[in-house]
């Protein structure tokens, strides 16, 4: 019998990608995955940002962002969001808040004409190095990530989100004018610089295990923005070695930063229970005081136990119940990721604090599904795995020490007279050029004070600037940290 010329075609039902699809939907209606009520939640990526390779022996992999996504993505999440392909940042916006002739060198150096002419002599004053190595496409790479901490962050200014991801953002340590700790451009300071076009108040909480030191840094001088950092501290053997209790901004009294800066420096081997108690006694007091308009919250996953940089004990779920109070307050947020060093472990808690911010964390499987990408690499399909198997550190944060710190940090509220007021008509297009002016003007002012042998302040701007140049880059440029 001869075949019809015409037939009707009948869609594969075999093929891998069908397949897939099928096994996504059966583990959205197994666990009844669904948008969340009331409040949207936006996911910012790029996949081209994961290809990106540091180097076999350095610590920071790109490719644990396709670890999290494939978690994400088998669970069904993805469907619970708007999904956003970020574009990358240009040149421009880039130097809202960094160094023209930095930015100038990131686009131009290459392994292969890092040693050149010109620009080597910027691997040294750029703080090139081990840490933070050239490497192919490095300005793409910055670019990306950088460019979806922007989207995210206007989507929140739109009101088109409520709660804005970006897990390839979160590079706390860069400077204005040169790279530190695996982090080139800080995407993060440009994010808060578009919150503040629209927002009077930011809150920057940081739960990495090192300092958010570049953070804190450019909005020093500021009242816009109050930063609160929990970190392993060591002054001598700890990078970056900044952040300790008693940091808490410009010395002068004058200098609308003082007091806004708020460090929580911890020792190693801190547990789950200890790490929440203290973050909801000193978090919840500064919503209440500061009263943000926008919170963004970095989740460097390098504080979960058995990390290969990190020295804290705390698990998936007690890392995760930080976000989740955070959300509680129903502020605009804007999360982003930063440190880890374990991947498969960083991907786990990744998924899961998106889970929390889409509101399925109580109903998503425990296992990980089976038909997620790349499930060799996890070492085992538990979400939540015990992550003292290997290394345990002893708890050397004692409750009275702990109760120290946060009475320490309540005290330095008691400064802030209410939540500063802002005429939103006028937004500094650079707060570092902000922070010169002002500090020129306190620096006129101590002068005048000399010259008419006037007391009672104690400030010494100039020896403070003295001190702070010759803290720059305390940790050294090879220690290997994020």
């Amino acid at each position: 019998m001869a075949l019809p010329i015409v037939q009707e075609y009948k869609a594969p039902t075999d093929l891998p990608t069908v397949t897939y699809s099928k096994k996504i939907n059966q583990e959205l209606e197994r666990n009844g995955v669904e948008r969340p009520k009331g409040y949207t939640v936006s996911w910012h990526a790029n996949p081209e940002v994961e290809k990106h390779h540091f180097g076999q022996q350095h610590p920071m992999k790109p490719w644990r962002l396709t670890l999290t996504k494939s978690i994400v993505i088998a669970y069904g999440m993805h469907t619970a969001m708007d999904n956003y392909l970020s574009r990358a940042a240009t040149k421009e916006e880039l130097l809202d808040f960094h160094k023209s002739d930095y930015i100038e060198f990131l686009s131009r150096v290459t392994p292969v004409n890092m040693l050149d002419g010109p620009l080597s002599a910027g691997i040294q004053s750029f703080n090139m190095g081990d840490d933070c190595p050239v490497f192919d496409g490095l300005f793409n790479y910055c670019s990306l990530y950088s460019g979806g901490s922007l989207d995210a962050s206007r989507k929140l200014i739109n009101r088109q989100s409520d709660i804005a991801i970006n897990w390839s953002g979160g590079l706390h340590h860069a400077k204005k004018g040169e790279a530190s700790g695996f982090c080139y451009i800080n995407d993060i300071v440009l994010g808060i610089l578009q919150l503040l076009r629209h927002h009077p108040r930011v809150l920057y909480i940081d739960i990495d295990v090192h300092h958010g030191d570049g953070v804190e840094q450019a909005f020093r001088s500021t009242d816009r923005v109050l930063t609160v950092s929990f970190h392993r501290y060591d002054r001598e053997n700890f990078f970056p070695g900044t952040g300790a209790l008693t940091d808490t901004g410009p010395e002068h009294p004058q200098n609308p930063g003082a007091h806004y800066s708020l460090n929580v420096p911890l020792n190693e081997g801190i547990d789950d229970e200890s790490y929440v108690w203290l973050f909801k006694s000193i978090i919840g007091p500064c919503i209440s005081t500061y009263r943000p308009t926008a919170i963004c919250l970095q989740c460097g996953a390098d504080s979960l136990g058995n990390d290969r940089l990190g020295c804290f004990n705390l698990n998936i779920r007690g890392h995760g119940a930080c976000v989740s109070f955070v959300k509680s307050f129903n502020i605009p947020l804007l999360v982003v990721g930063g440190g880890g060093y374990t991947p498969r472990n960083v991907a786990r808690l990744w998924a899961h604090e998106t889970s929390i911010c889409i509101g399925a964390d109580n109903q998503i499987s425990p296992t990980i599904p089976s038909h997620t990408p790349f499930l060799e690499h996890l070492e085992g399909n538990e979400l939540f795995p015990s992550l003292q198997n290997t290394v345990k550190y002893e708890n050397k944060n004692p409750r009275p020490y702990l109760e120290n710190i946060v009475a320490h940090c309540r005290e330095q509220l008691r400064y802030i007279q209410g939540a500063p007021s802002v005429q939103m008509q006028h937004i500094p297009p650079d707060l570092g050029a902000w922070r010169e002016e002002i500090e020129k003007e306190l620096e006129e002012e101590e002068r005048e004070r000399e010259e008419k042998k006037e007391d009672g302040l104690n400030g010494d701007i100039g020896g403070r600037n003295r001190r702070r140049e010759a803290e720059k880059g305390v940790g050294g440029r090879n220690e290997m940290a994020v």
